[in-house]
Order: C-alpha cells, then sequence, then structure tokens
C-alpha cells in the first residue's frame, strides 16, 4: 500500500487512476492544476503519476522542478510515445512511464513493481575504498557525504555495486534494477547510467567502467 500523488488536467483519467489504483490499497491524491504540485509536501507521497501533456506546465517542466525535493519514483503518464520523448524523461529523473491509453494490469504491475523496490528491507551497507552504498537508506555516499541520485540511478548503482566487477549488458540492468515491465531501452538506460556517473563525478569519484559492445561494470 502507498500514497500516490496523481496529476493529470483530464479529471476523466484522474478517476480511471483511482479507481484502478485503489484495488490494490493504494491511497490516490488527485492533482489537476499541475502548478499545484508545486506547493504541496511531497515528502508525504511515496509514488507520484505526472501527465505529460498539461496546459500552462507541462509533465517535462513540472518533474524538473520537482525532482530535487522529492526522492521517490515518478512515472510519467503520456500519449508522446517517441524515443527522444523517454530519453527527455528519463534525463529529468523520472523512473518509467505509461503509454496512454493504459490498460489496467499494466498500470497496477508498473506502480506495484515501484512501490515493492521503495519498500523492500535493506539492512546492509557496501564500502568501496571512499564509496558507500547503503542498502538501508538507499545512499550512496562518497566521503560520508550523500549523492543526490535518483531512485532508478540508485538502484542501478546498488546492481552493480552488488555485482562488483561482472559486466552487466543494458538489458540485464533494466531487467534486475527496473523490472521485466518497464519500458526503458538501451538509450534509457545508458542516459539513466550517464547521469549517475556524472553526480559521482562532481563527488570526486568514477566507480562505474564502460565496457564498450557489452555494458558496465564497477570497477572500484
Amino acid at each position: 500500500m502507498a500514497r500516490i500523488l496523481a496529476i493529470d488536467d483530464e479529471q476523466a483519467i484522474l478517476a480511471a487512476l483511482e479507481r484502478v489504483l485503489r484495488r490494490d490499497g493504494h491511497e490516490i491524491v488527485c492533482v489537476t492544476e499541475p502548478v499545484e504540485a508545486l506547493s504541496m509536501d511531497l515528502a508525504r507521497f511515496d509514488l507520484v503519476l505526472c501527465d505529460v501533456m498539461m496546459p500552462e506546465l507541462d509533465g517535462f517542466d513540472l518533474v524538473r522542478r520537482i525532482r530535487p525535493c522529492f526522492d521517490g519514483p515518478i512515472v510519467f503518464l503520456t500519449a508522446k510515445v517517441a524515443e527522444e520523448d523517454a530519453v527527455v524523461g528519463y534525463g529529468l529523473g523520472a523512473d518509467d512511464y505509461v503509454r496512454k491509453p493504459f490498460g489496467a494490469a499494466e498500470l497496477r504491475a508498473k506502480v506495484s513493481a515501484h512501490v515493492r523496490r521503495e519498500q523492500r528491507e535493506r539492512v546492509h551497507v557496501l564500502t568501496f575504498e571512499n564509496v558507500r552504498v547503503n542498502l538501508g537508506t538507499k545512499e550512496v555516499a562518497v566521503d560520508d557525504e550523500p549523492v543526490s541520485l535518483t531512485p532508478t540511478e540508485y538502484e542501478i548503482c546498488e546492481l552493480l555495486a552488488r555485482r562488483r566487477g561482472q559486466v552487466l549488458s543494458r538489458e540485464q540492468i533494466r531487467v534486475s534494477a527496473l523490472g521485466w515491465d518497464s519500458d526503458a531501452d538501451d538509450a534509457a538506460i545508458s542516459m539513466h547510467v550517464s547521469r549517475a556517473r556524472k553526480k559521482l563525478a562532481s563527488a570526486g569519484v568514477d566507480p562505474i567502467a564502460t565496457v564498450w559492445g557489452v555494458g558496465y561494470k564497477w570497477q572500484l
């Protein structure tokens, strides 16, 4: 069970989201005006569902503004299915997307997968020189200073760190870190890895190595 913020300018879509997700016991807070989300206490929510095509403030701009203060998963609801649009969304910090019109089974499966990832118990810390991957708090820290990763970026780092030295393909990363039902393609995985590497580089470390033509590995 999770507390979910749903943002869409179409009341019919919000009603459908409520009807579908309440079957799994989730609590849904619906917002039709995207600017309203900017003044909300986002820490109260476990997941955000956000439409892309909205007047005044579209989903891409909204996520760009709320991602720094919301560390949970963000899933776009979108009729925009072009690969470049998906890559833009992932680049802004989104974790997944569901195409409109969406099926109830797909929506429930994706939400449940993200909620399970957020709520599973983690009790270990992985240490690599001055880099610590805290599986309890879902943080990567360098010299005890947390690196601001999105949930998906963290999941990829955790996966690679757990399998230190093993080269994982983009497909293996997608399935293991994001779930078999994720729409992320190779370009999206590359984008997530690139953003994580830039943030880690800013902290002075480079733990993820590219193995050309194969994938990525944790090299510390």
